[in-house]
């Protein structure tokens, strides 16, 4: 391939997800400041804190201790805090303050004090550690270190804009009698989320701006290759050798030949999307254990060139609303990347059809696994509006089915939540990957593997990469609803590797 393309797309990718990223943030930013419009407040429930002491404090809330905000935030923006309570005790009113934390500790030095140390919202949970004392302290509202304040009977609430330094919260009785019970509320609000959307939404739009052209660069230049050689083209009859077959279908009679309907349902109908798969009849009984980790390198590699193809898939579409023309070097590109990603499924997931490791190349070559698509020379500018969304909703139910893995949620009551339910995953193979497990474990235990099973695994993965073609944009006919097995792409060419006489 070449290295500046490469290079390219792998720059083109990173930049683009780094600027999806960002995006992603702006949009969890813009929603946030959303909510806290109007003078609004991020609020926790209403819960209640009690202890037998004569105080109940913080840990300590530390912004930016012994240092200043940076010049550039406004002191008055960074943001505020919230804290609203009453009195659960009859006959008491409440106190609630905000102070230094050393101005605190001075305050309640040898006075029995609980200080908060672990706090859970959701379930809510709190843990205290009592600090020891028998000293009765002053009223609070008498102290004249409070940077902010409320006392009173009722519901109290405070409001106090963030300040650099160690701080600590209070909650005491207006007298400040024991025990302390009160029911609280915290809330947060910062007005520097409206500048940080912006900062976010520029800065991944900036970085979309440059990825994506990098990529559509990289994937047009490596997707600029030489006509491809010819396969040879293979009748009915030897497309259907061996055990080609339909779902529900007619399939070959004895001695190899099809019968009428089968021929007359293959060749009629063929696909213009072909893969195939060549079973290695020496295949190691063990080595698929290890497979996954030897292809570790090519999905590295696939990582990048399927985000790519998303994006160029993108651009596709538009060309094709415009033009009803899929641009070539996309085309040629896109191939190329489901192209490897089947050869390194047929050798380490999806198959383990071969030992032979895969080439790191779009093109193709001599390798048992082969996938290619027809190219277009005109495309509907109408289906491309719904083809890869709605029309193949019923073949995305059953590629669900096939390779995509389940997941359960079950029910169960949280002894924390107040009986509330909480929710446990659970997730479980698809068929192909349950298939391919069947099929390593006959290979490992008897050192065959069963021909029936995959001709079946290469229908099923016939059938996946035929609808992926379709969603990809590639071709506008509906992709069959045929399970057609065996390693040869029925009623098409045969691929370039074909082992002389075996079909």
């Amino acid at each position: 391939m070449k290295t500046g393309r490469v290079v390219m797309l792998v720059l083109g990718t990173l930049a683009a997800l780094l600027g999806l990223g960002l995006l992603a943030g702006a949009a969890g930013v813009g929603w946030l400041n959303f909510q806290q419009r109007d003078e609004g407040y991020f609020t926790s429930s209403l819960e209640r804190f009690e202890a037998s002491s004569n105080a109940i404090t913080s840990v300590g809330l530390d912004i930016m201790a012994g240092g200043r905000l940076p010049d550039v935030i406004p002191s008055d923006s960074a943001g505020s805090i919230l804290l609203r309570g009453a009195s659960a005790t009859a006959g008491k009113d409440i106190f609630i303050g905000i102070a230094p934390q050393q101005d605190v500790a001075r305050y309640l030095d040898g006075v029995r004090h609980s200080e908060i140390r672990e706090l859970e919202l959701r379930p809510f949970r709190v843990e205290y550690r009592d600090v020891p004392g028998i000293r009765t302290p002053a009223r609070p509202s008498a102290q004249n270190f409070w940077a902010a304040s409320a006392a009173g009977a009722g519901t109290q609430e405070l409001r106090w804009d963030l300040r650099p330094g160690s701080w600590a919260i209070v909650v005491m009785n207006a007298d400040a009698s024991a025990p302390v019970a009160a029911d609280l509320q915290g809330g947060i609000r910062s007005d520097l989320l409206w500048p940080l959307f912006l900062a976010l939404l520029i800065g991944g739009l900036v970085l979309l701006a440059i990825g994506v052209p990098l990529i559509v660069a990289g994937a047009m230049g490596l997707g600029r290759q030489r006509p491809l050689p010819e396969r040879p083209t293979a009748g009915p009859a030897a497309a259907l050798t061996g055990t080609a077959a339909t779902l529900g279908g007619a399939g070959p009679v004895a001695g190899g030949t099809p019968s009428p309907a089968a021929v007359g349902l293959f060749s009629n109908s063929p696909y213009p999307a072909h893969l195939s798969g060549q079973l290695d009849p020496a295949v190691s009984r063990w080595m698929w254990l290890v497979k996954w980790l030897l292809a570790i390198p090519h999905i590295i590699v696939l990582f990048f060139l399927w985000f790519a193809l998303i994006v160029t898939s993108i651009v596709a579409w538009f060309a094709i609303l415009f033009t009803a023309r899929y641009p070539q070097s996309l085309f040629n590109f896109n191939v190329g990347v489901l192209r490897w990603s089947w050869r390194v499924s047929f050798y380490a997931f999806s198959a383990l059809g071969t030992d032979r490791y895969p080439p790191f190349t779009l093109a193709r070559t001599d390798y048992p696994a082969d996938f290619d698509v027809d190219y277009p020379e005109h495309l509907s500018r109408g289906l491309v509006l719904v083809k890869s969304w709605l029309l193949a909703i019923p073949h995305l139910l059953i590629v669900g089915v096939l390779a995509g893995s389940s997941r359960v949620w079950v029910a169960a009551e949280d002894e924390f939540a107040g009986g509330a339910a909480r929710y446990a995953a659970g997730g479980g193979l698809s068929l192909i990957a349950l298939l391919v497990l069947i099929a390593g474990a006959i290979l490992l235990f008897t050192g065959r593997y069963l021909r029936s099973l995959f001709d079946l695994l290469l229908g099923l993965n016939r059938w996946v990469y035929r609808v992926t073609a379709y969603v990809a944009l590639m071709r506008d006919e509906y992709p069959p609803f045929r399970l057609d097995l065996g390693p040869a792409d029925p009623g098409q060419n045969q691929p370039l590797n074909q082992p002389k006489g075996q079909s």
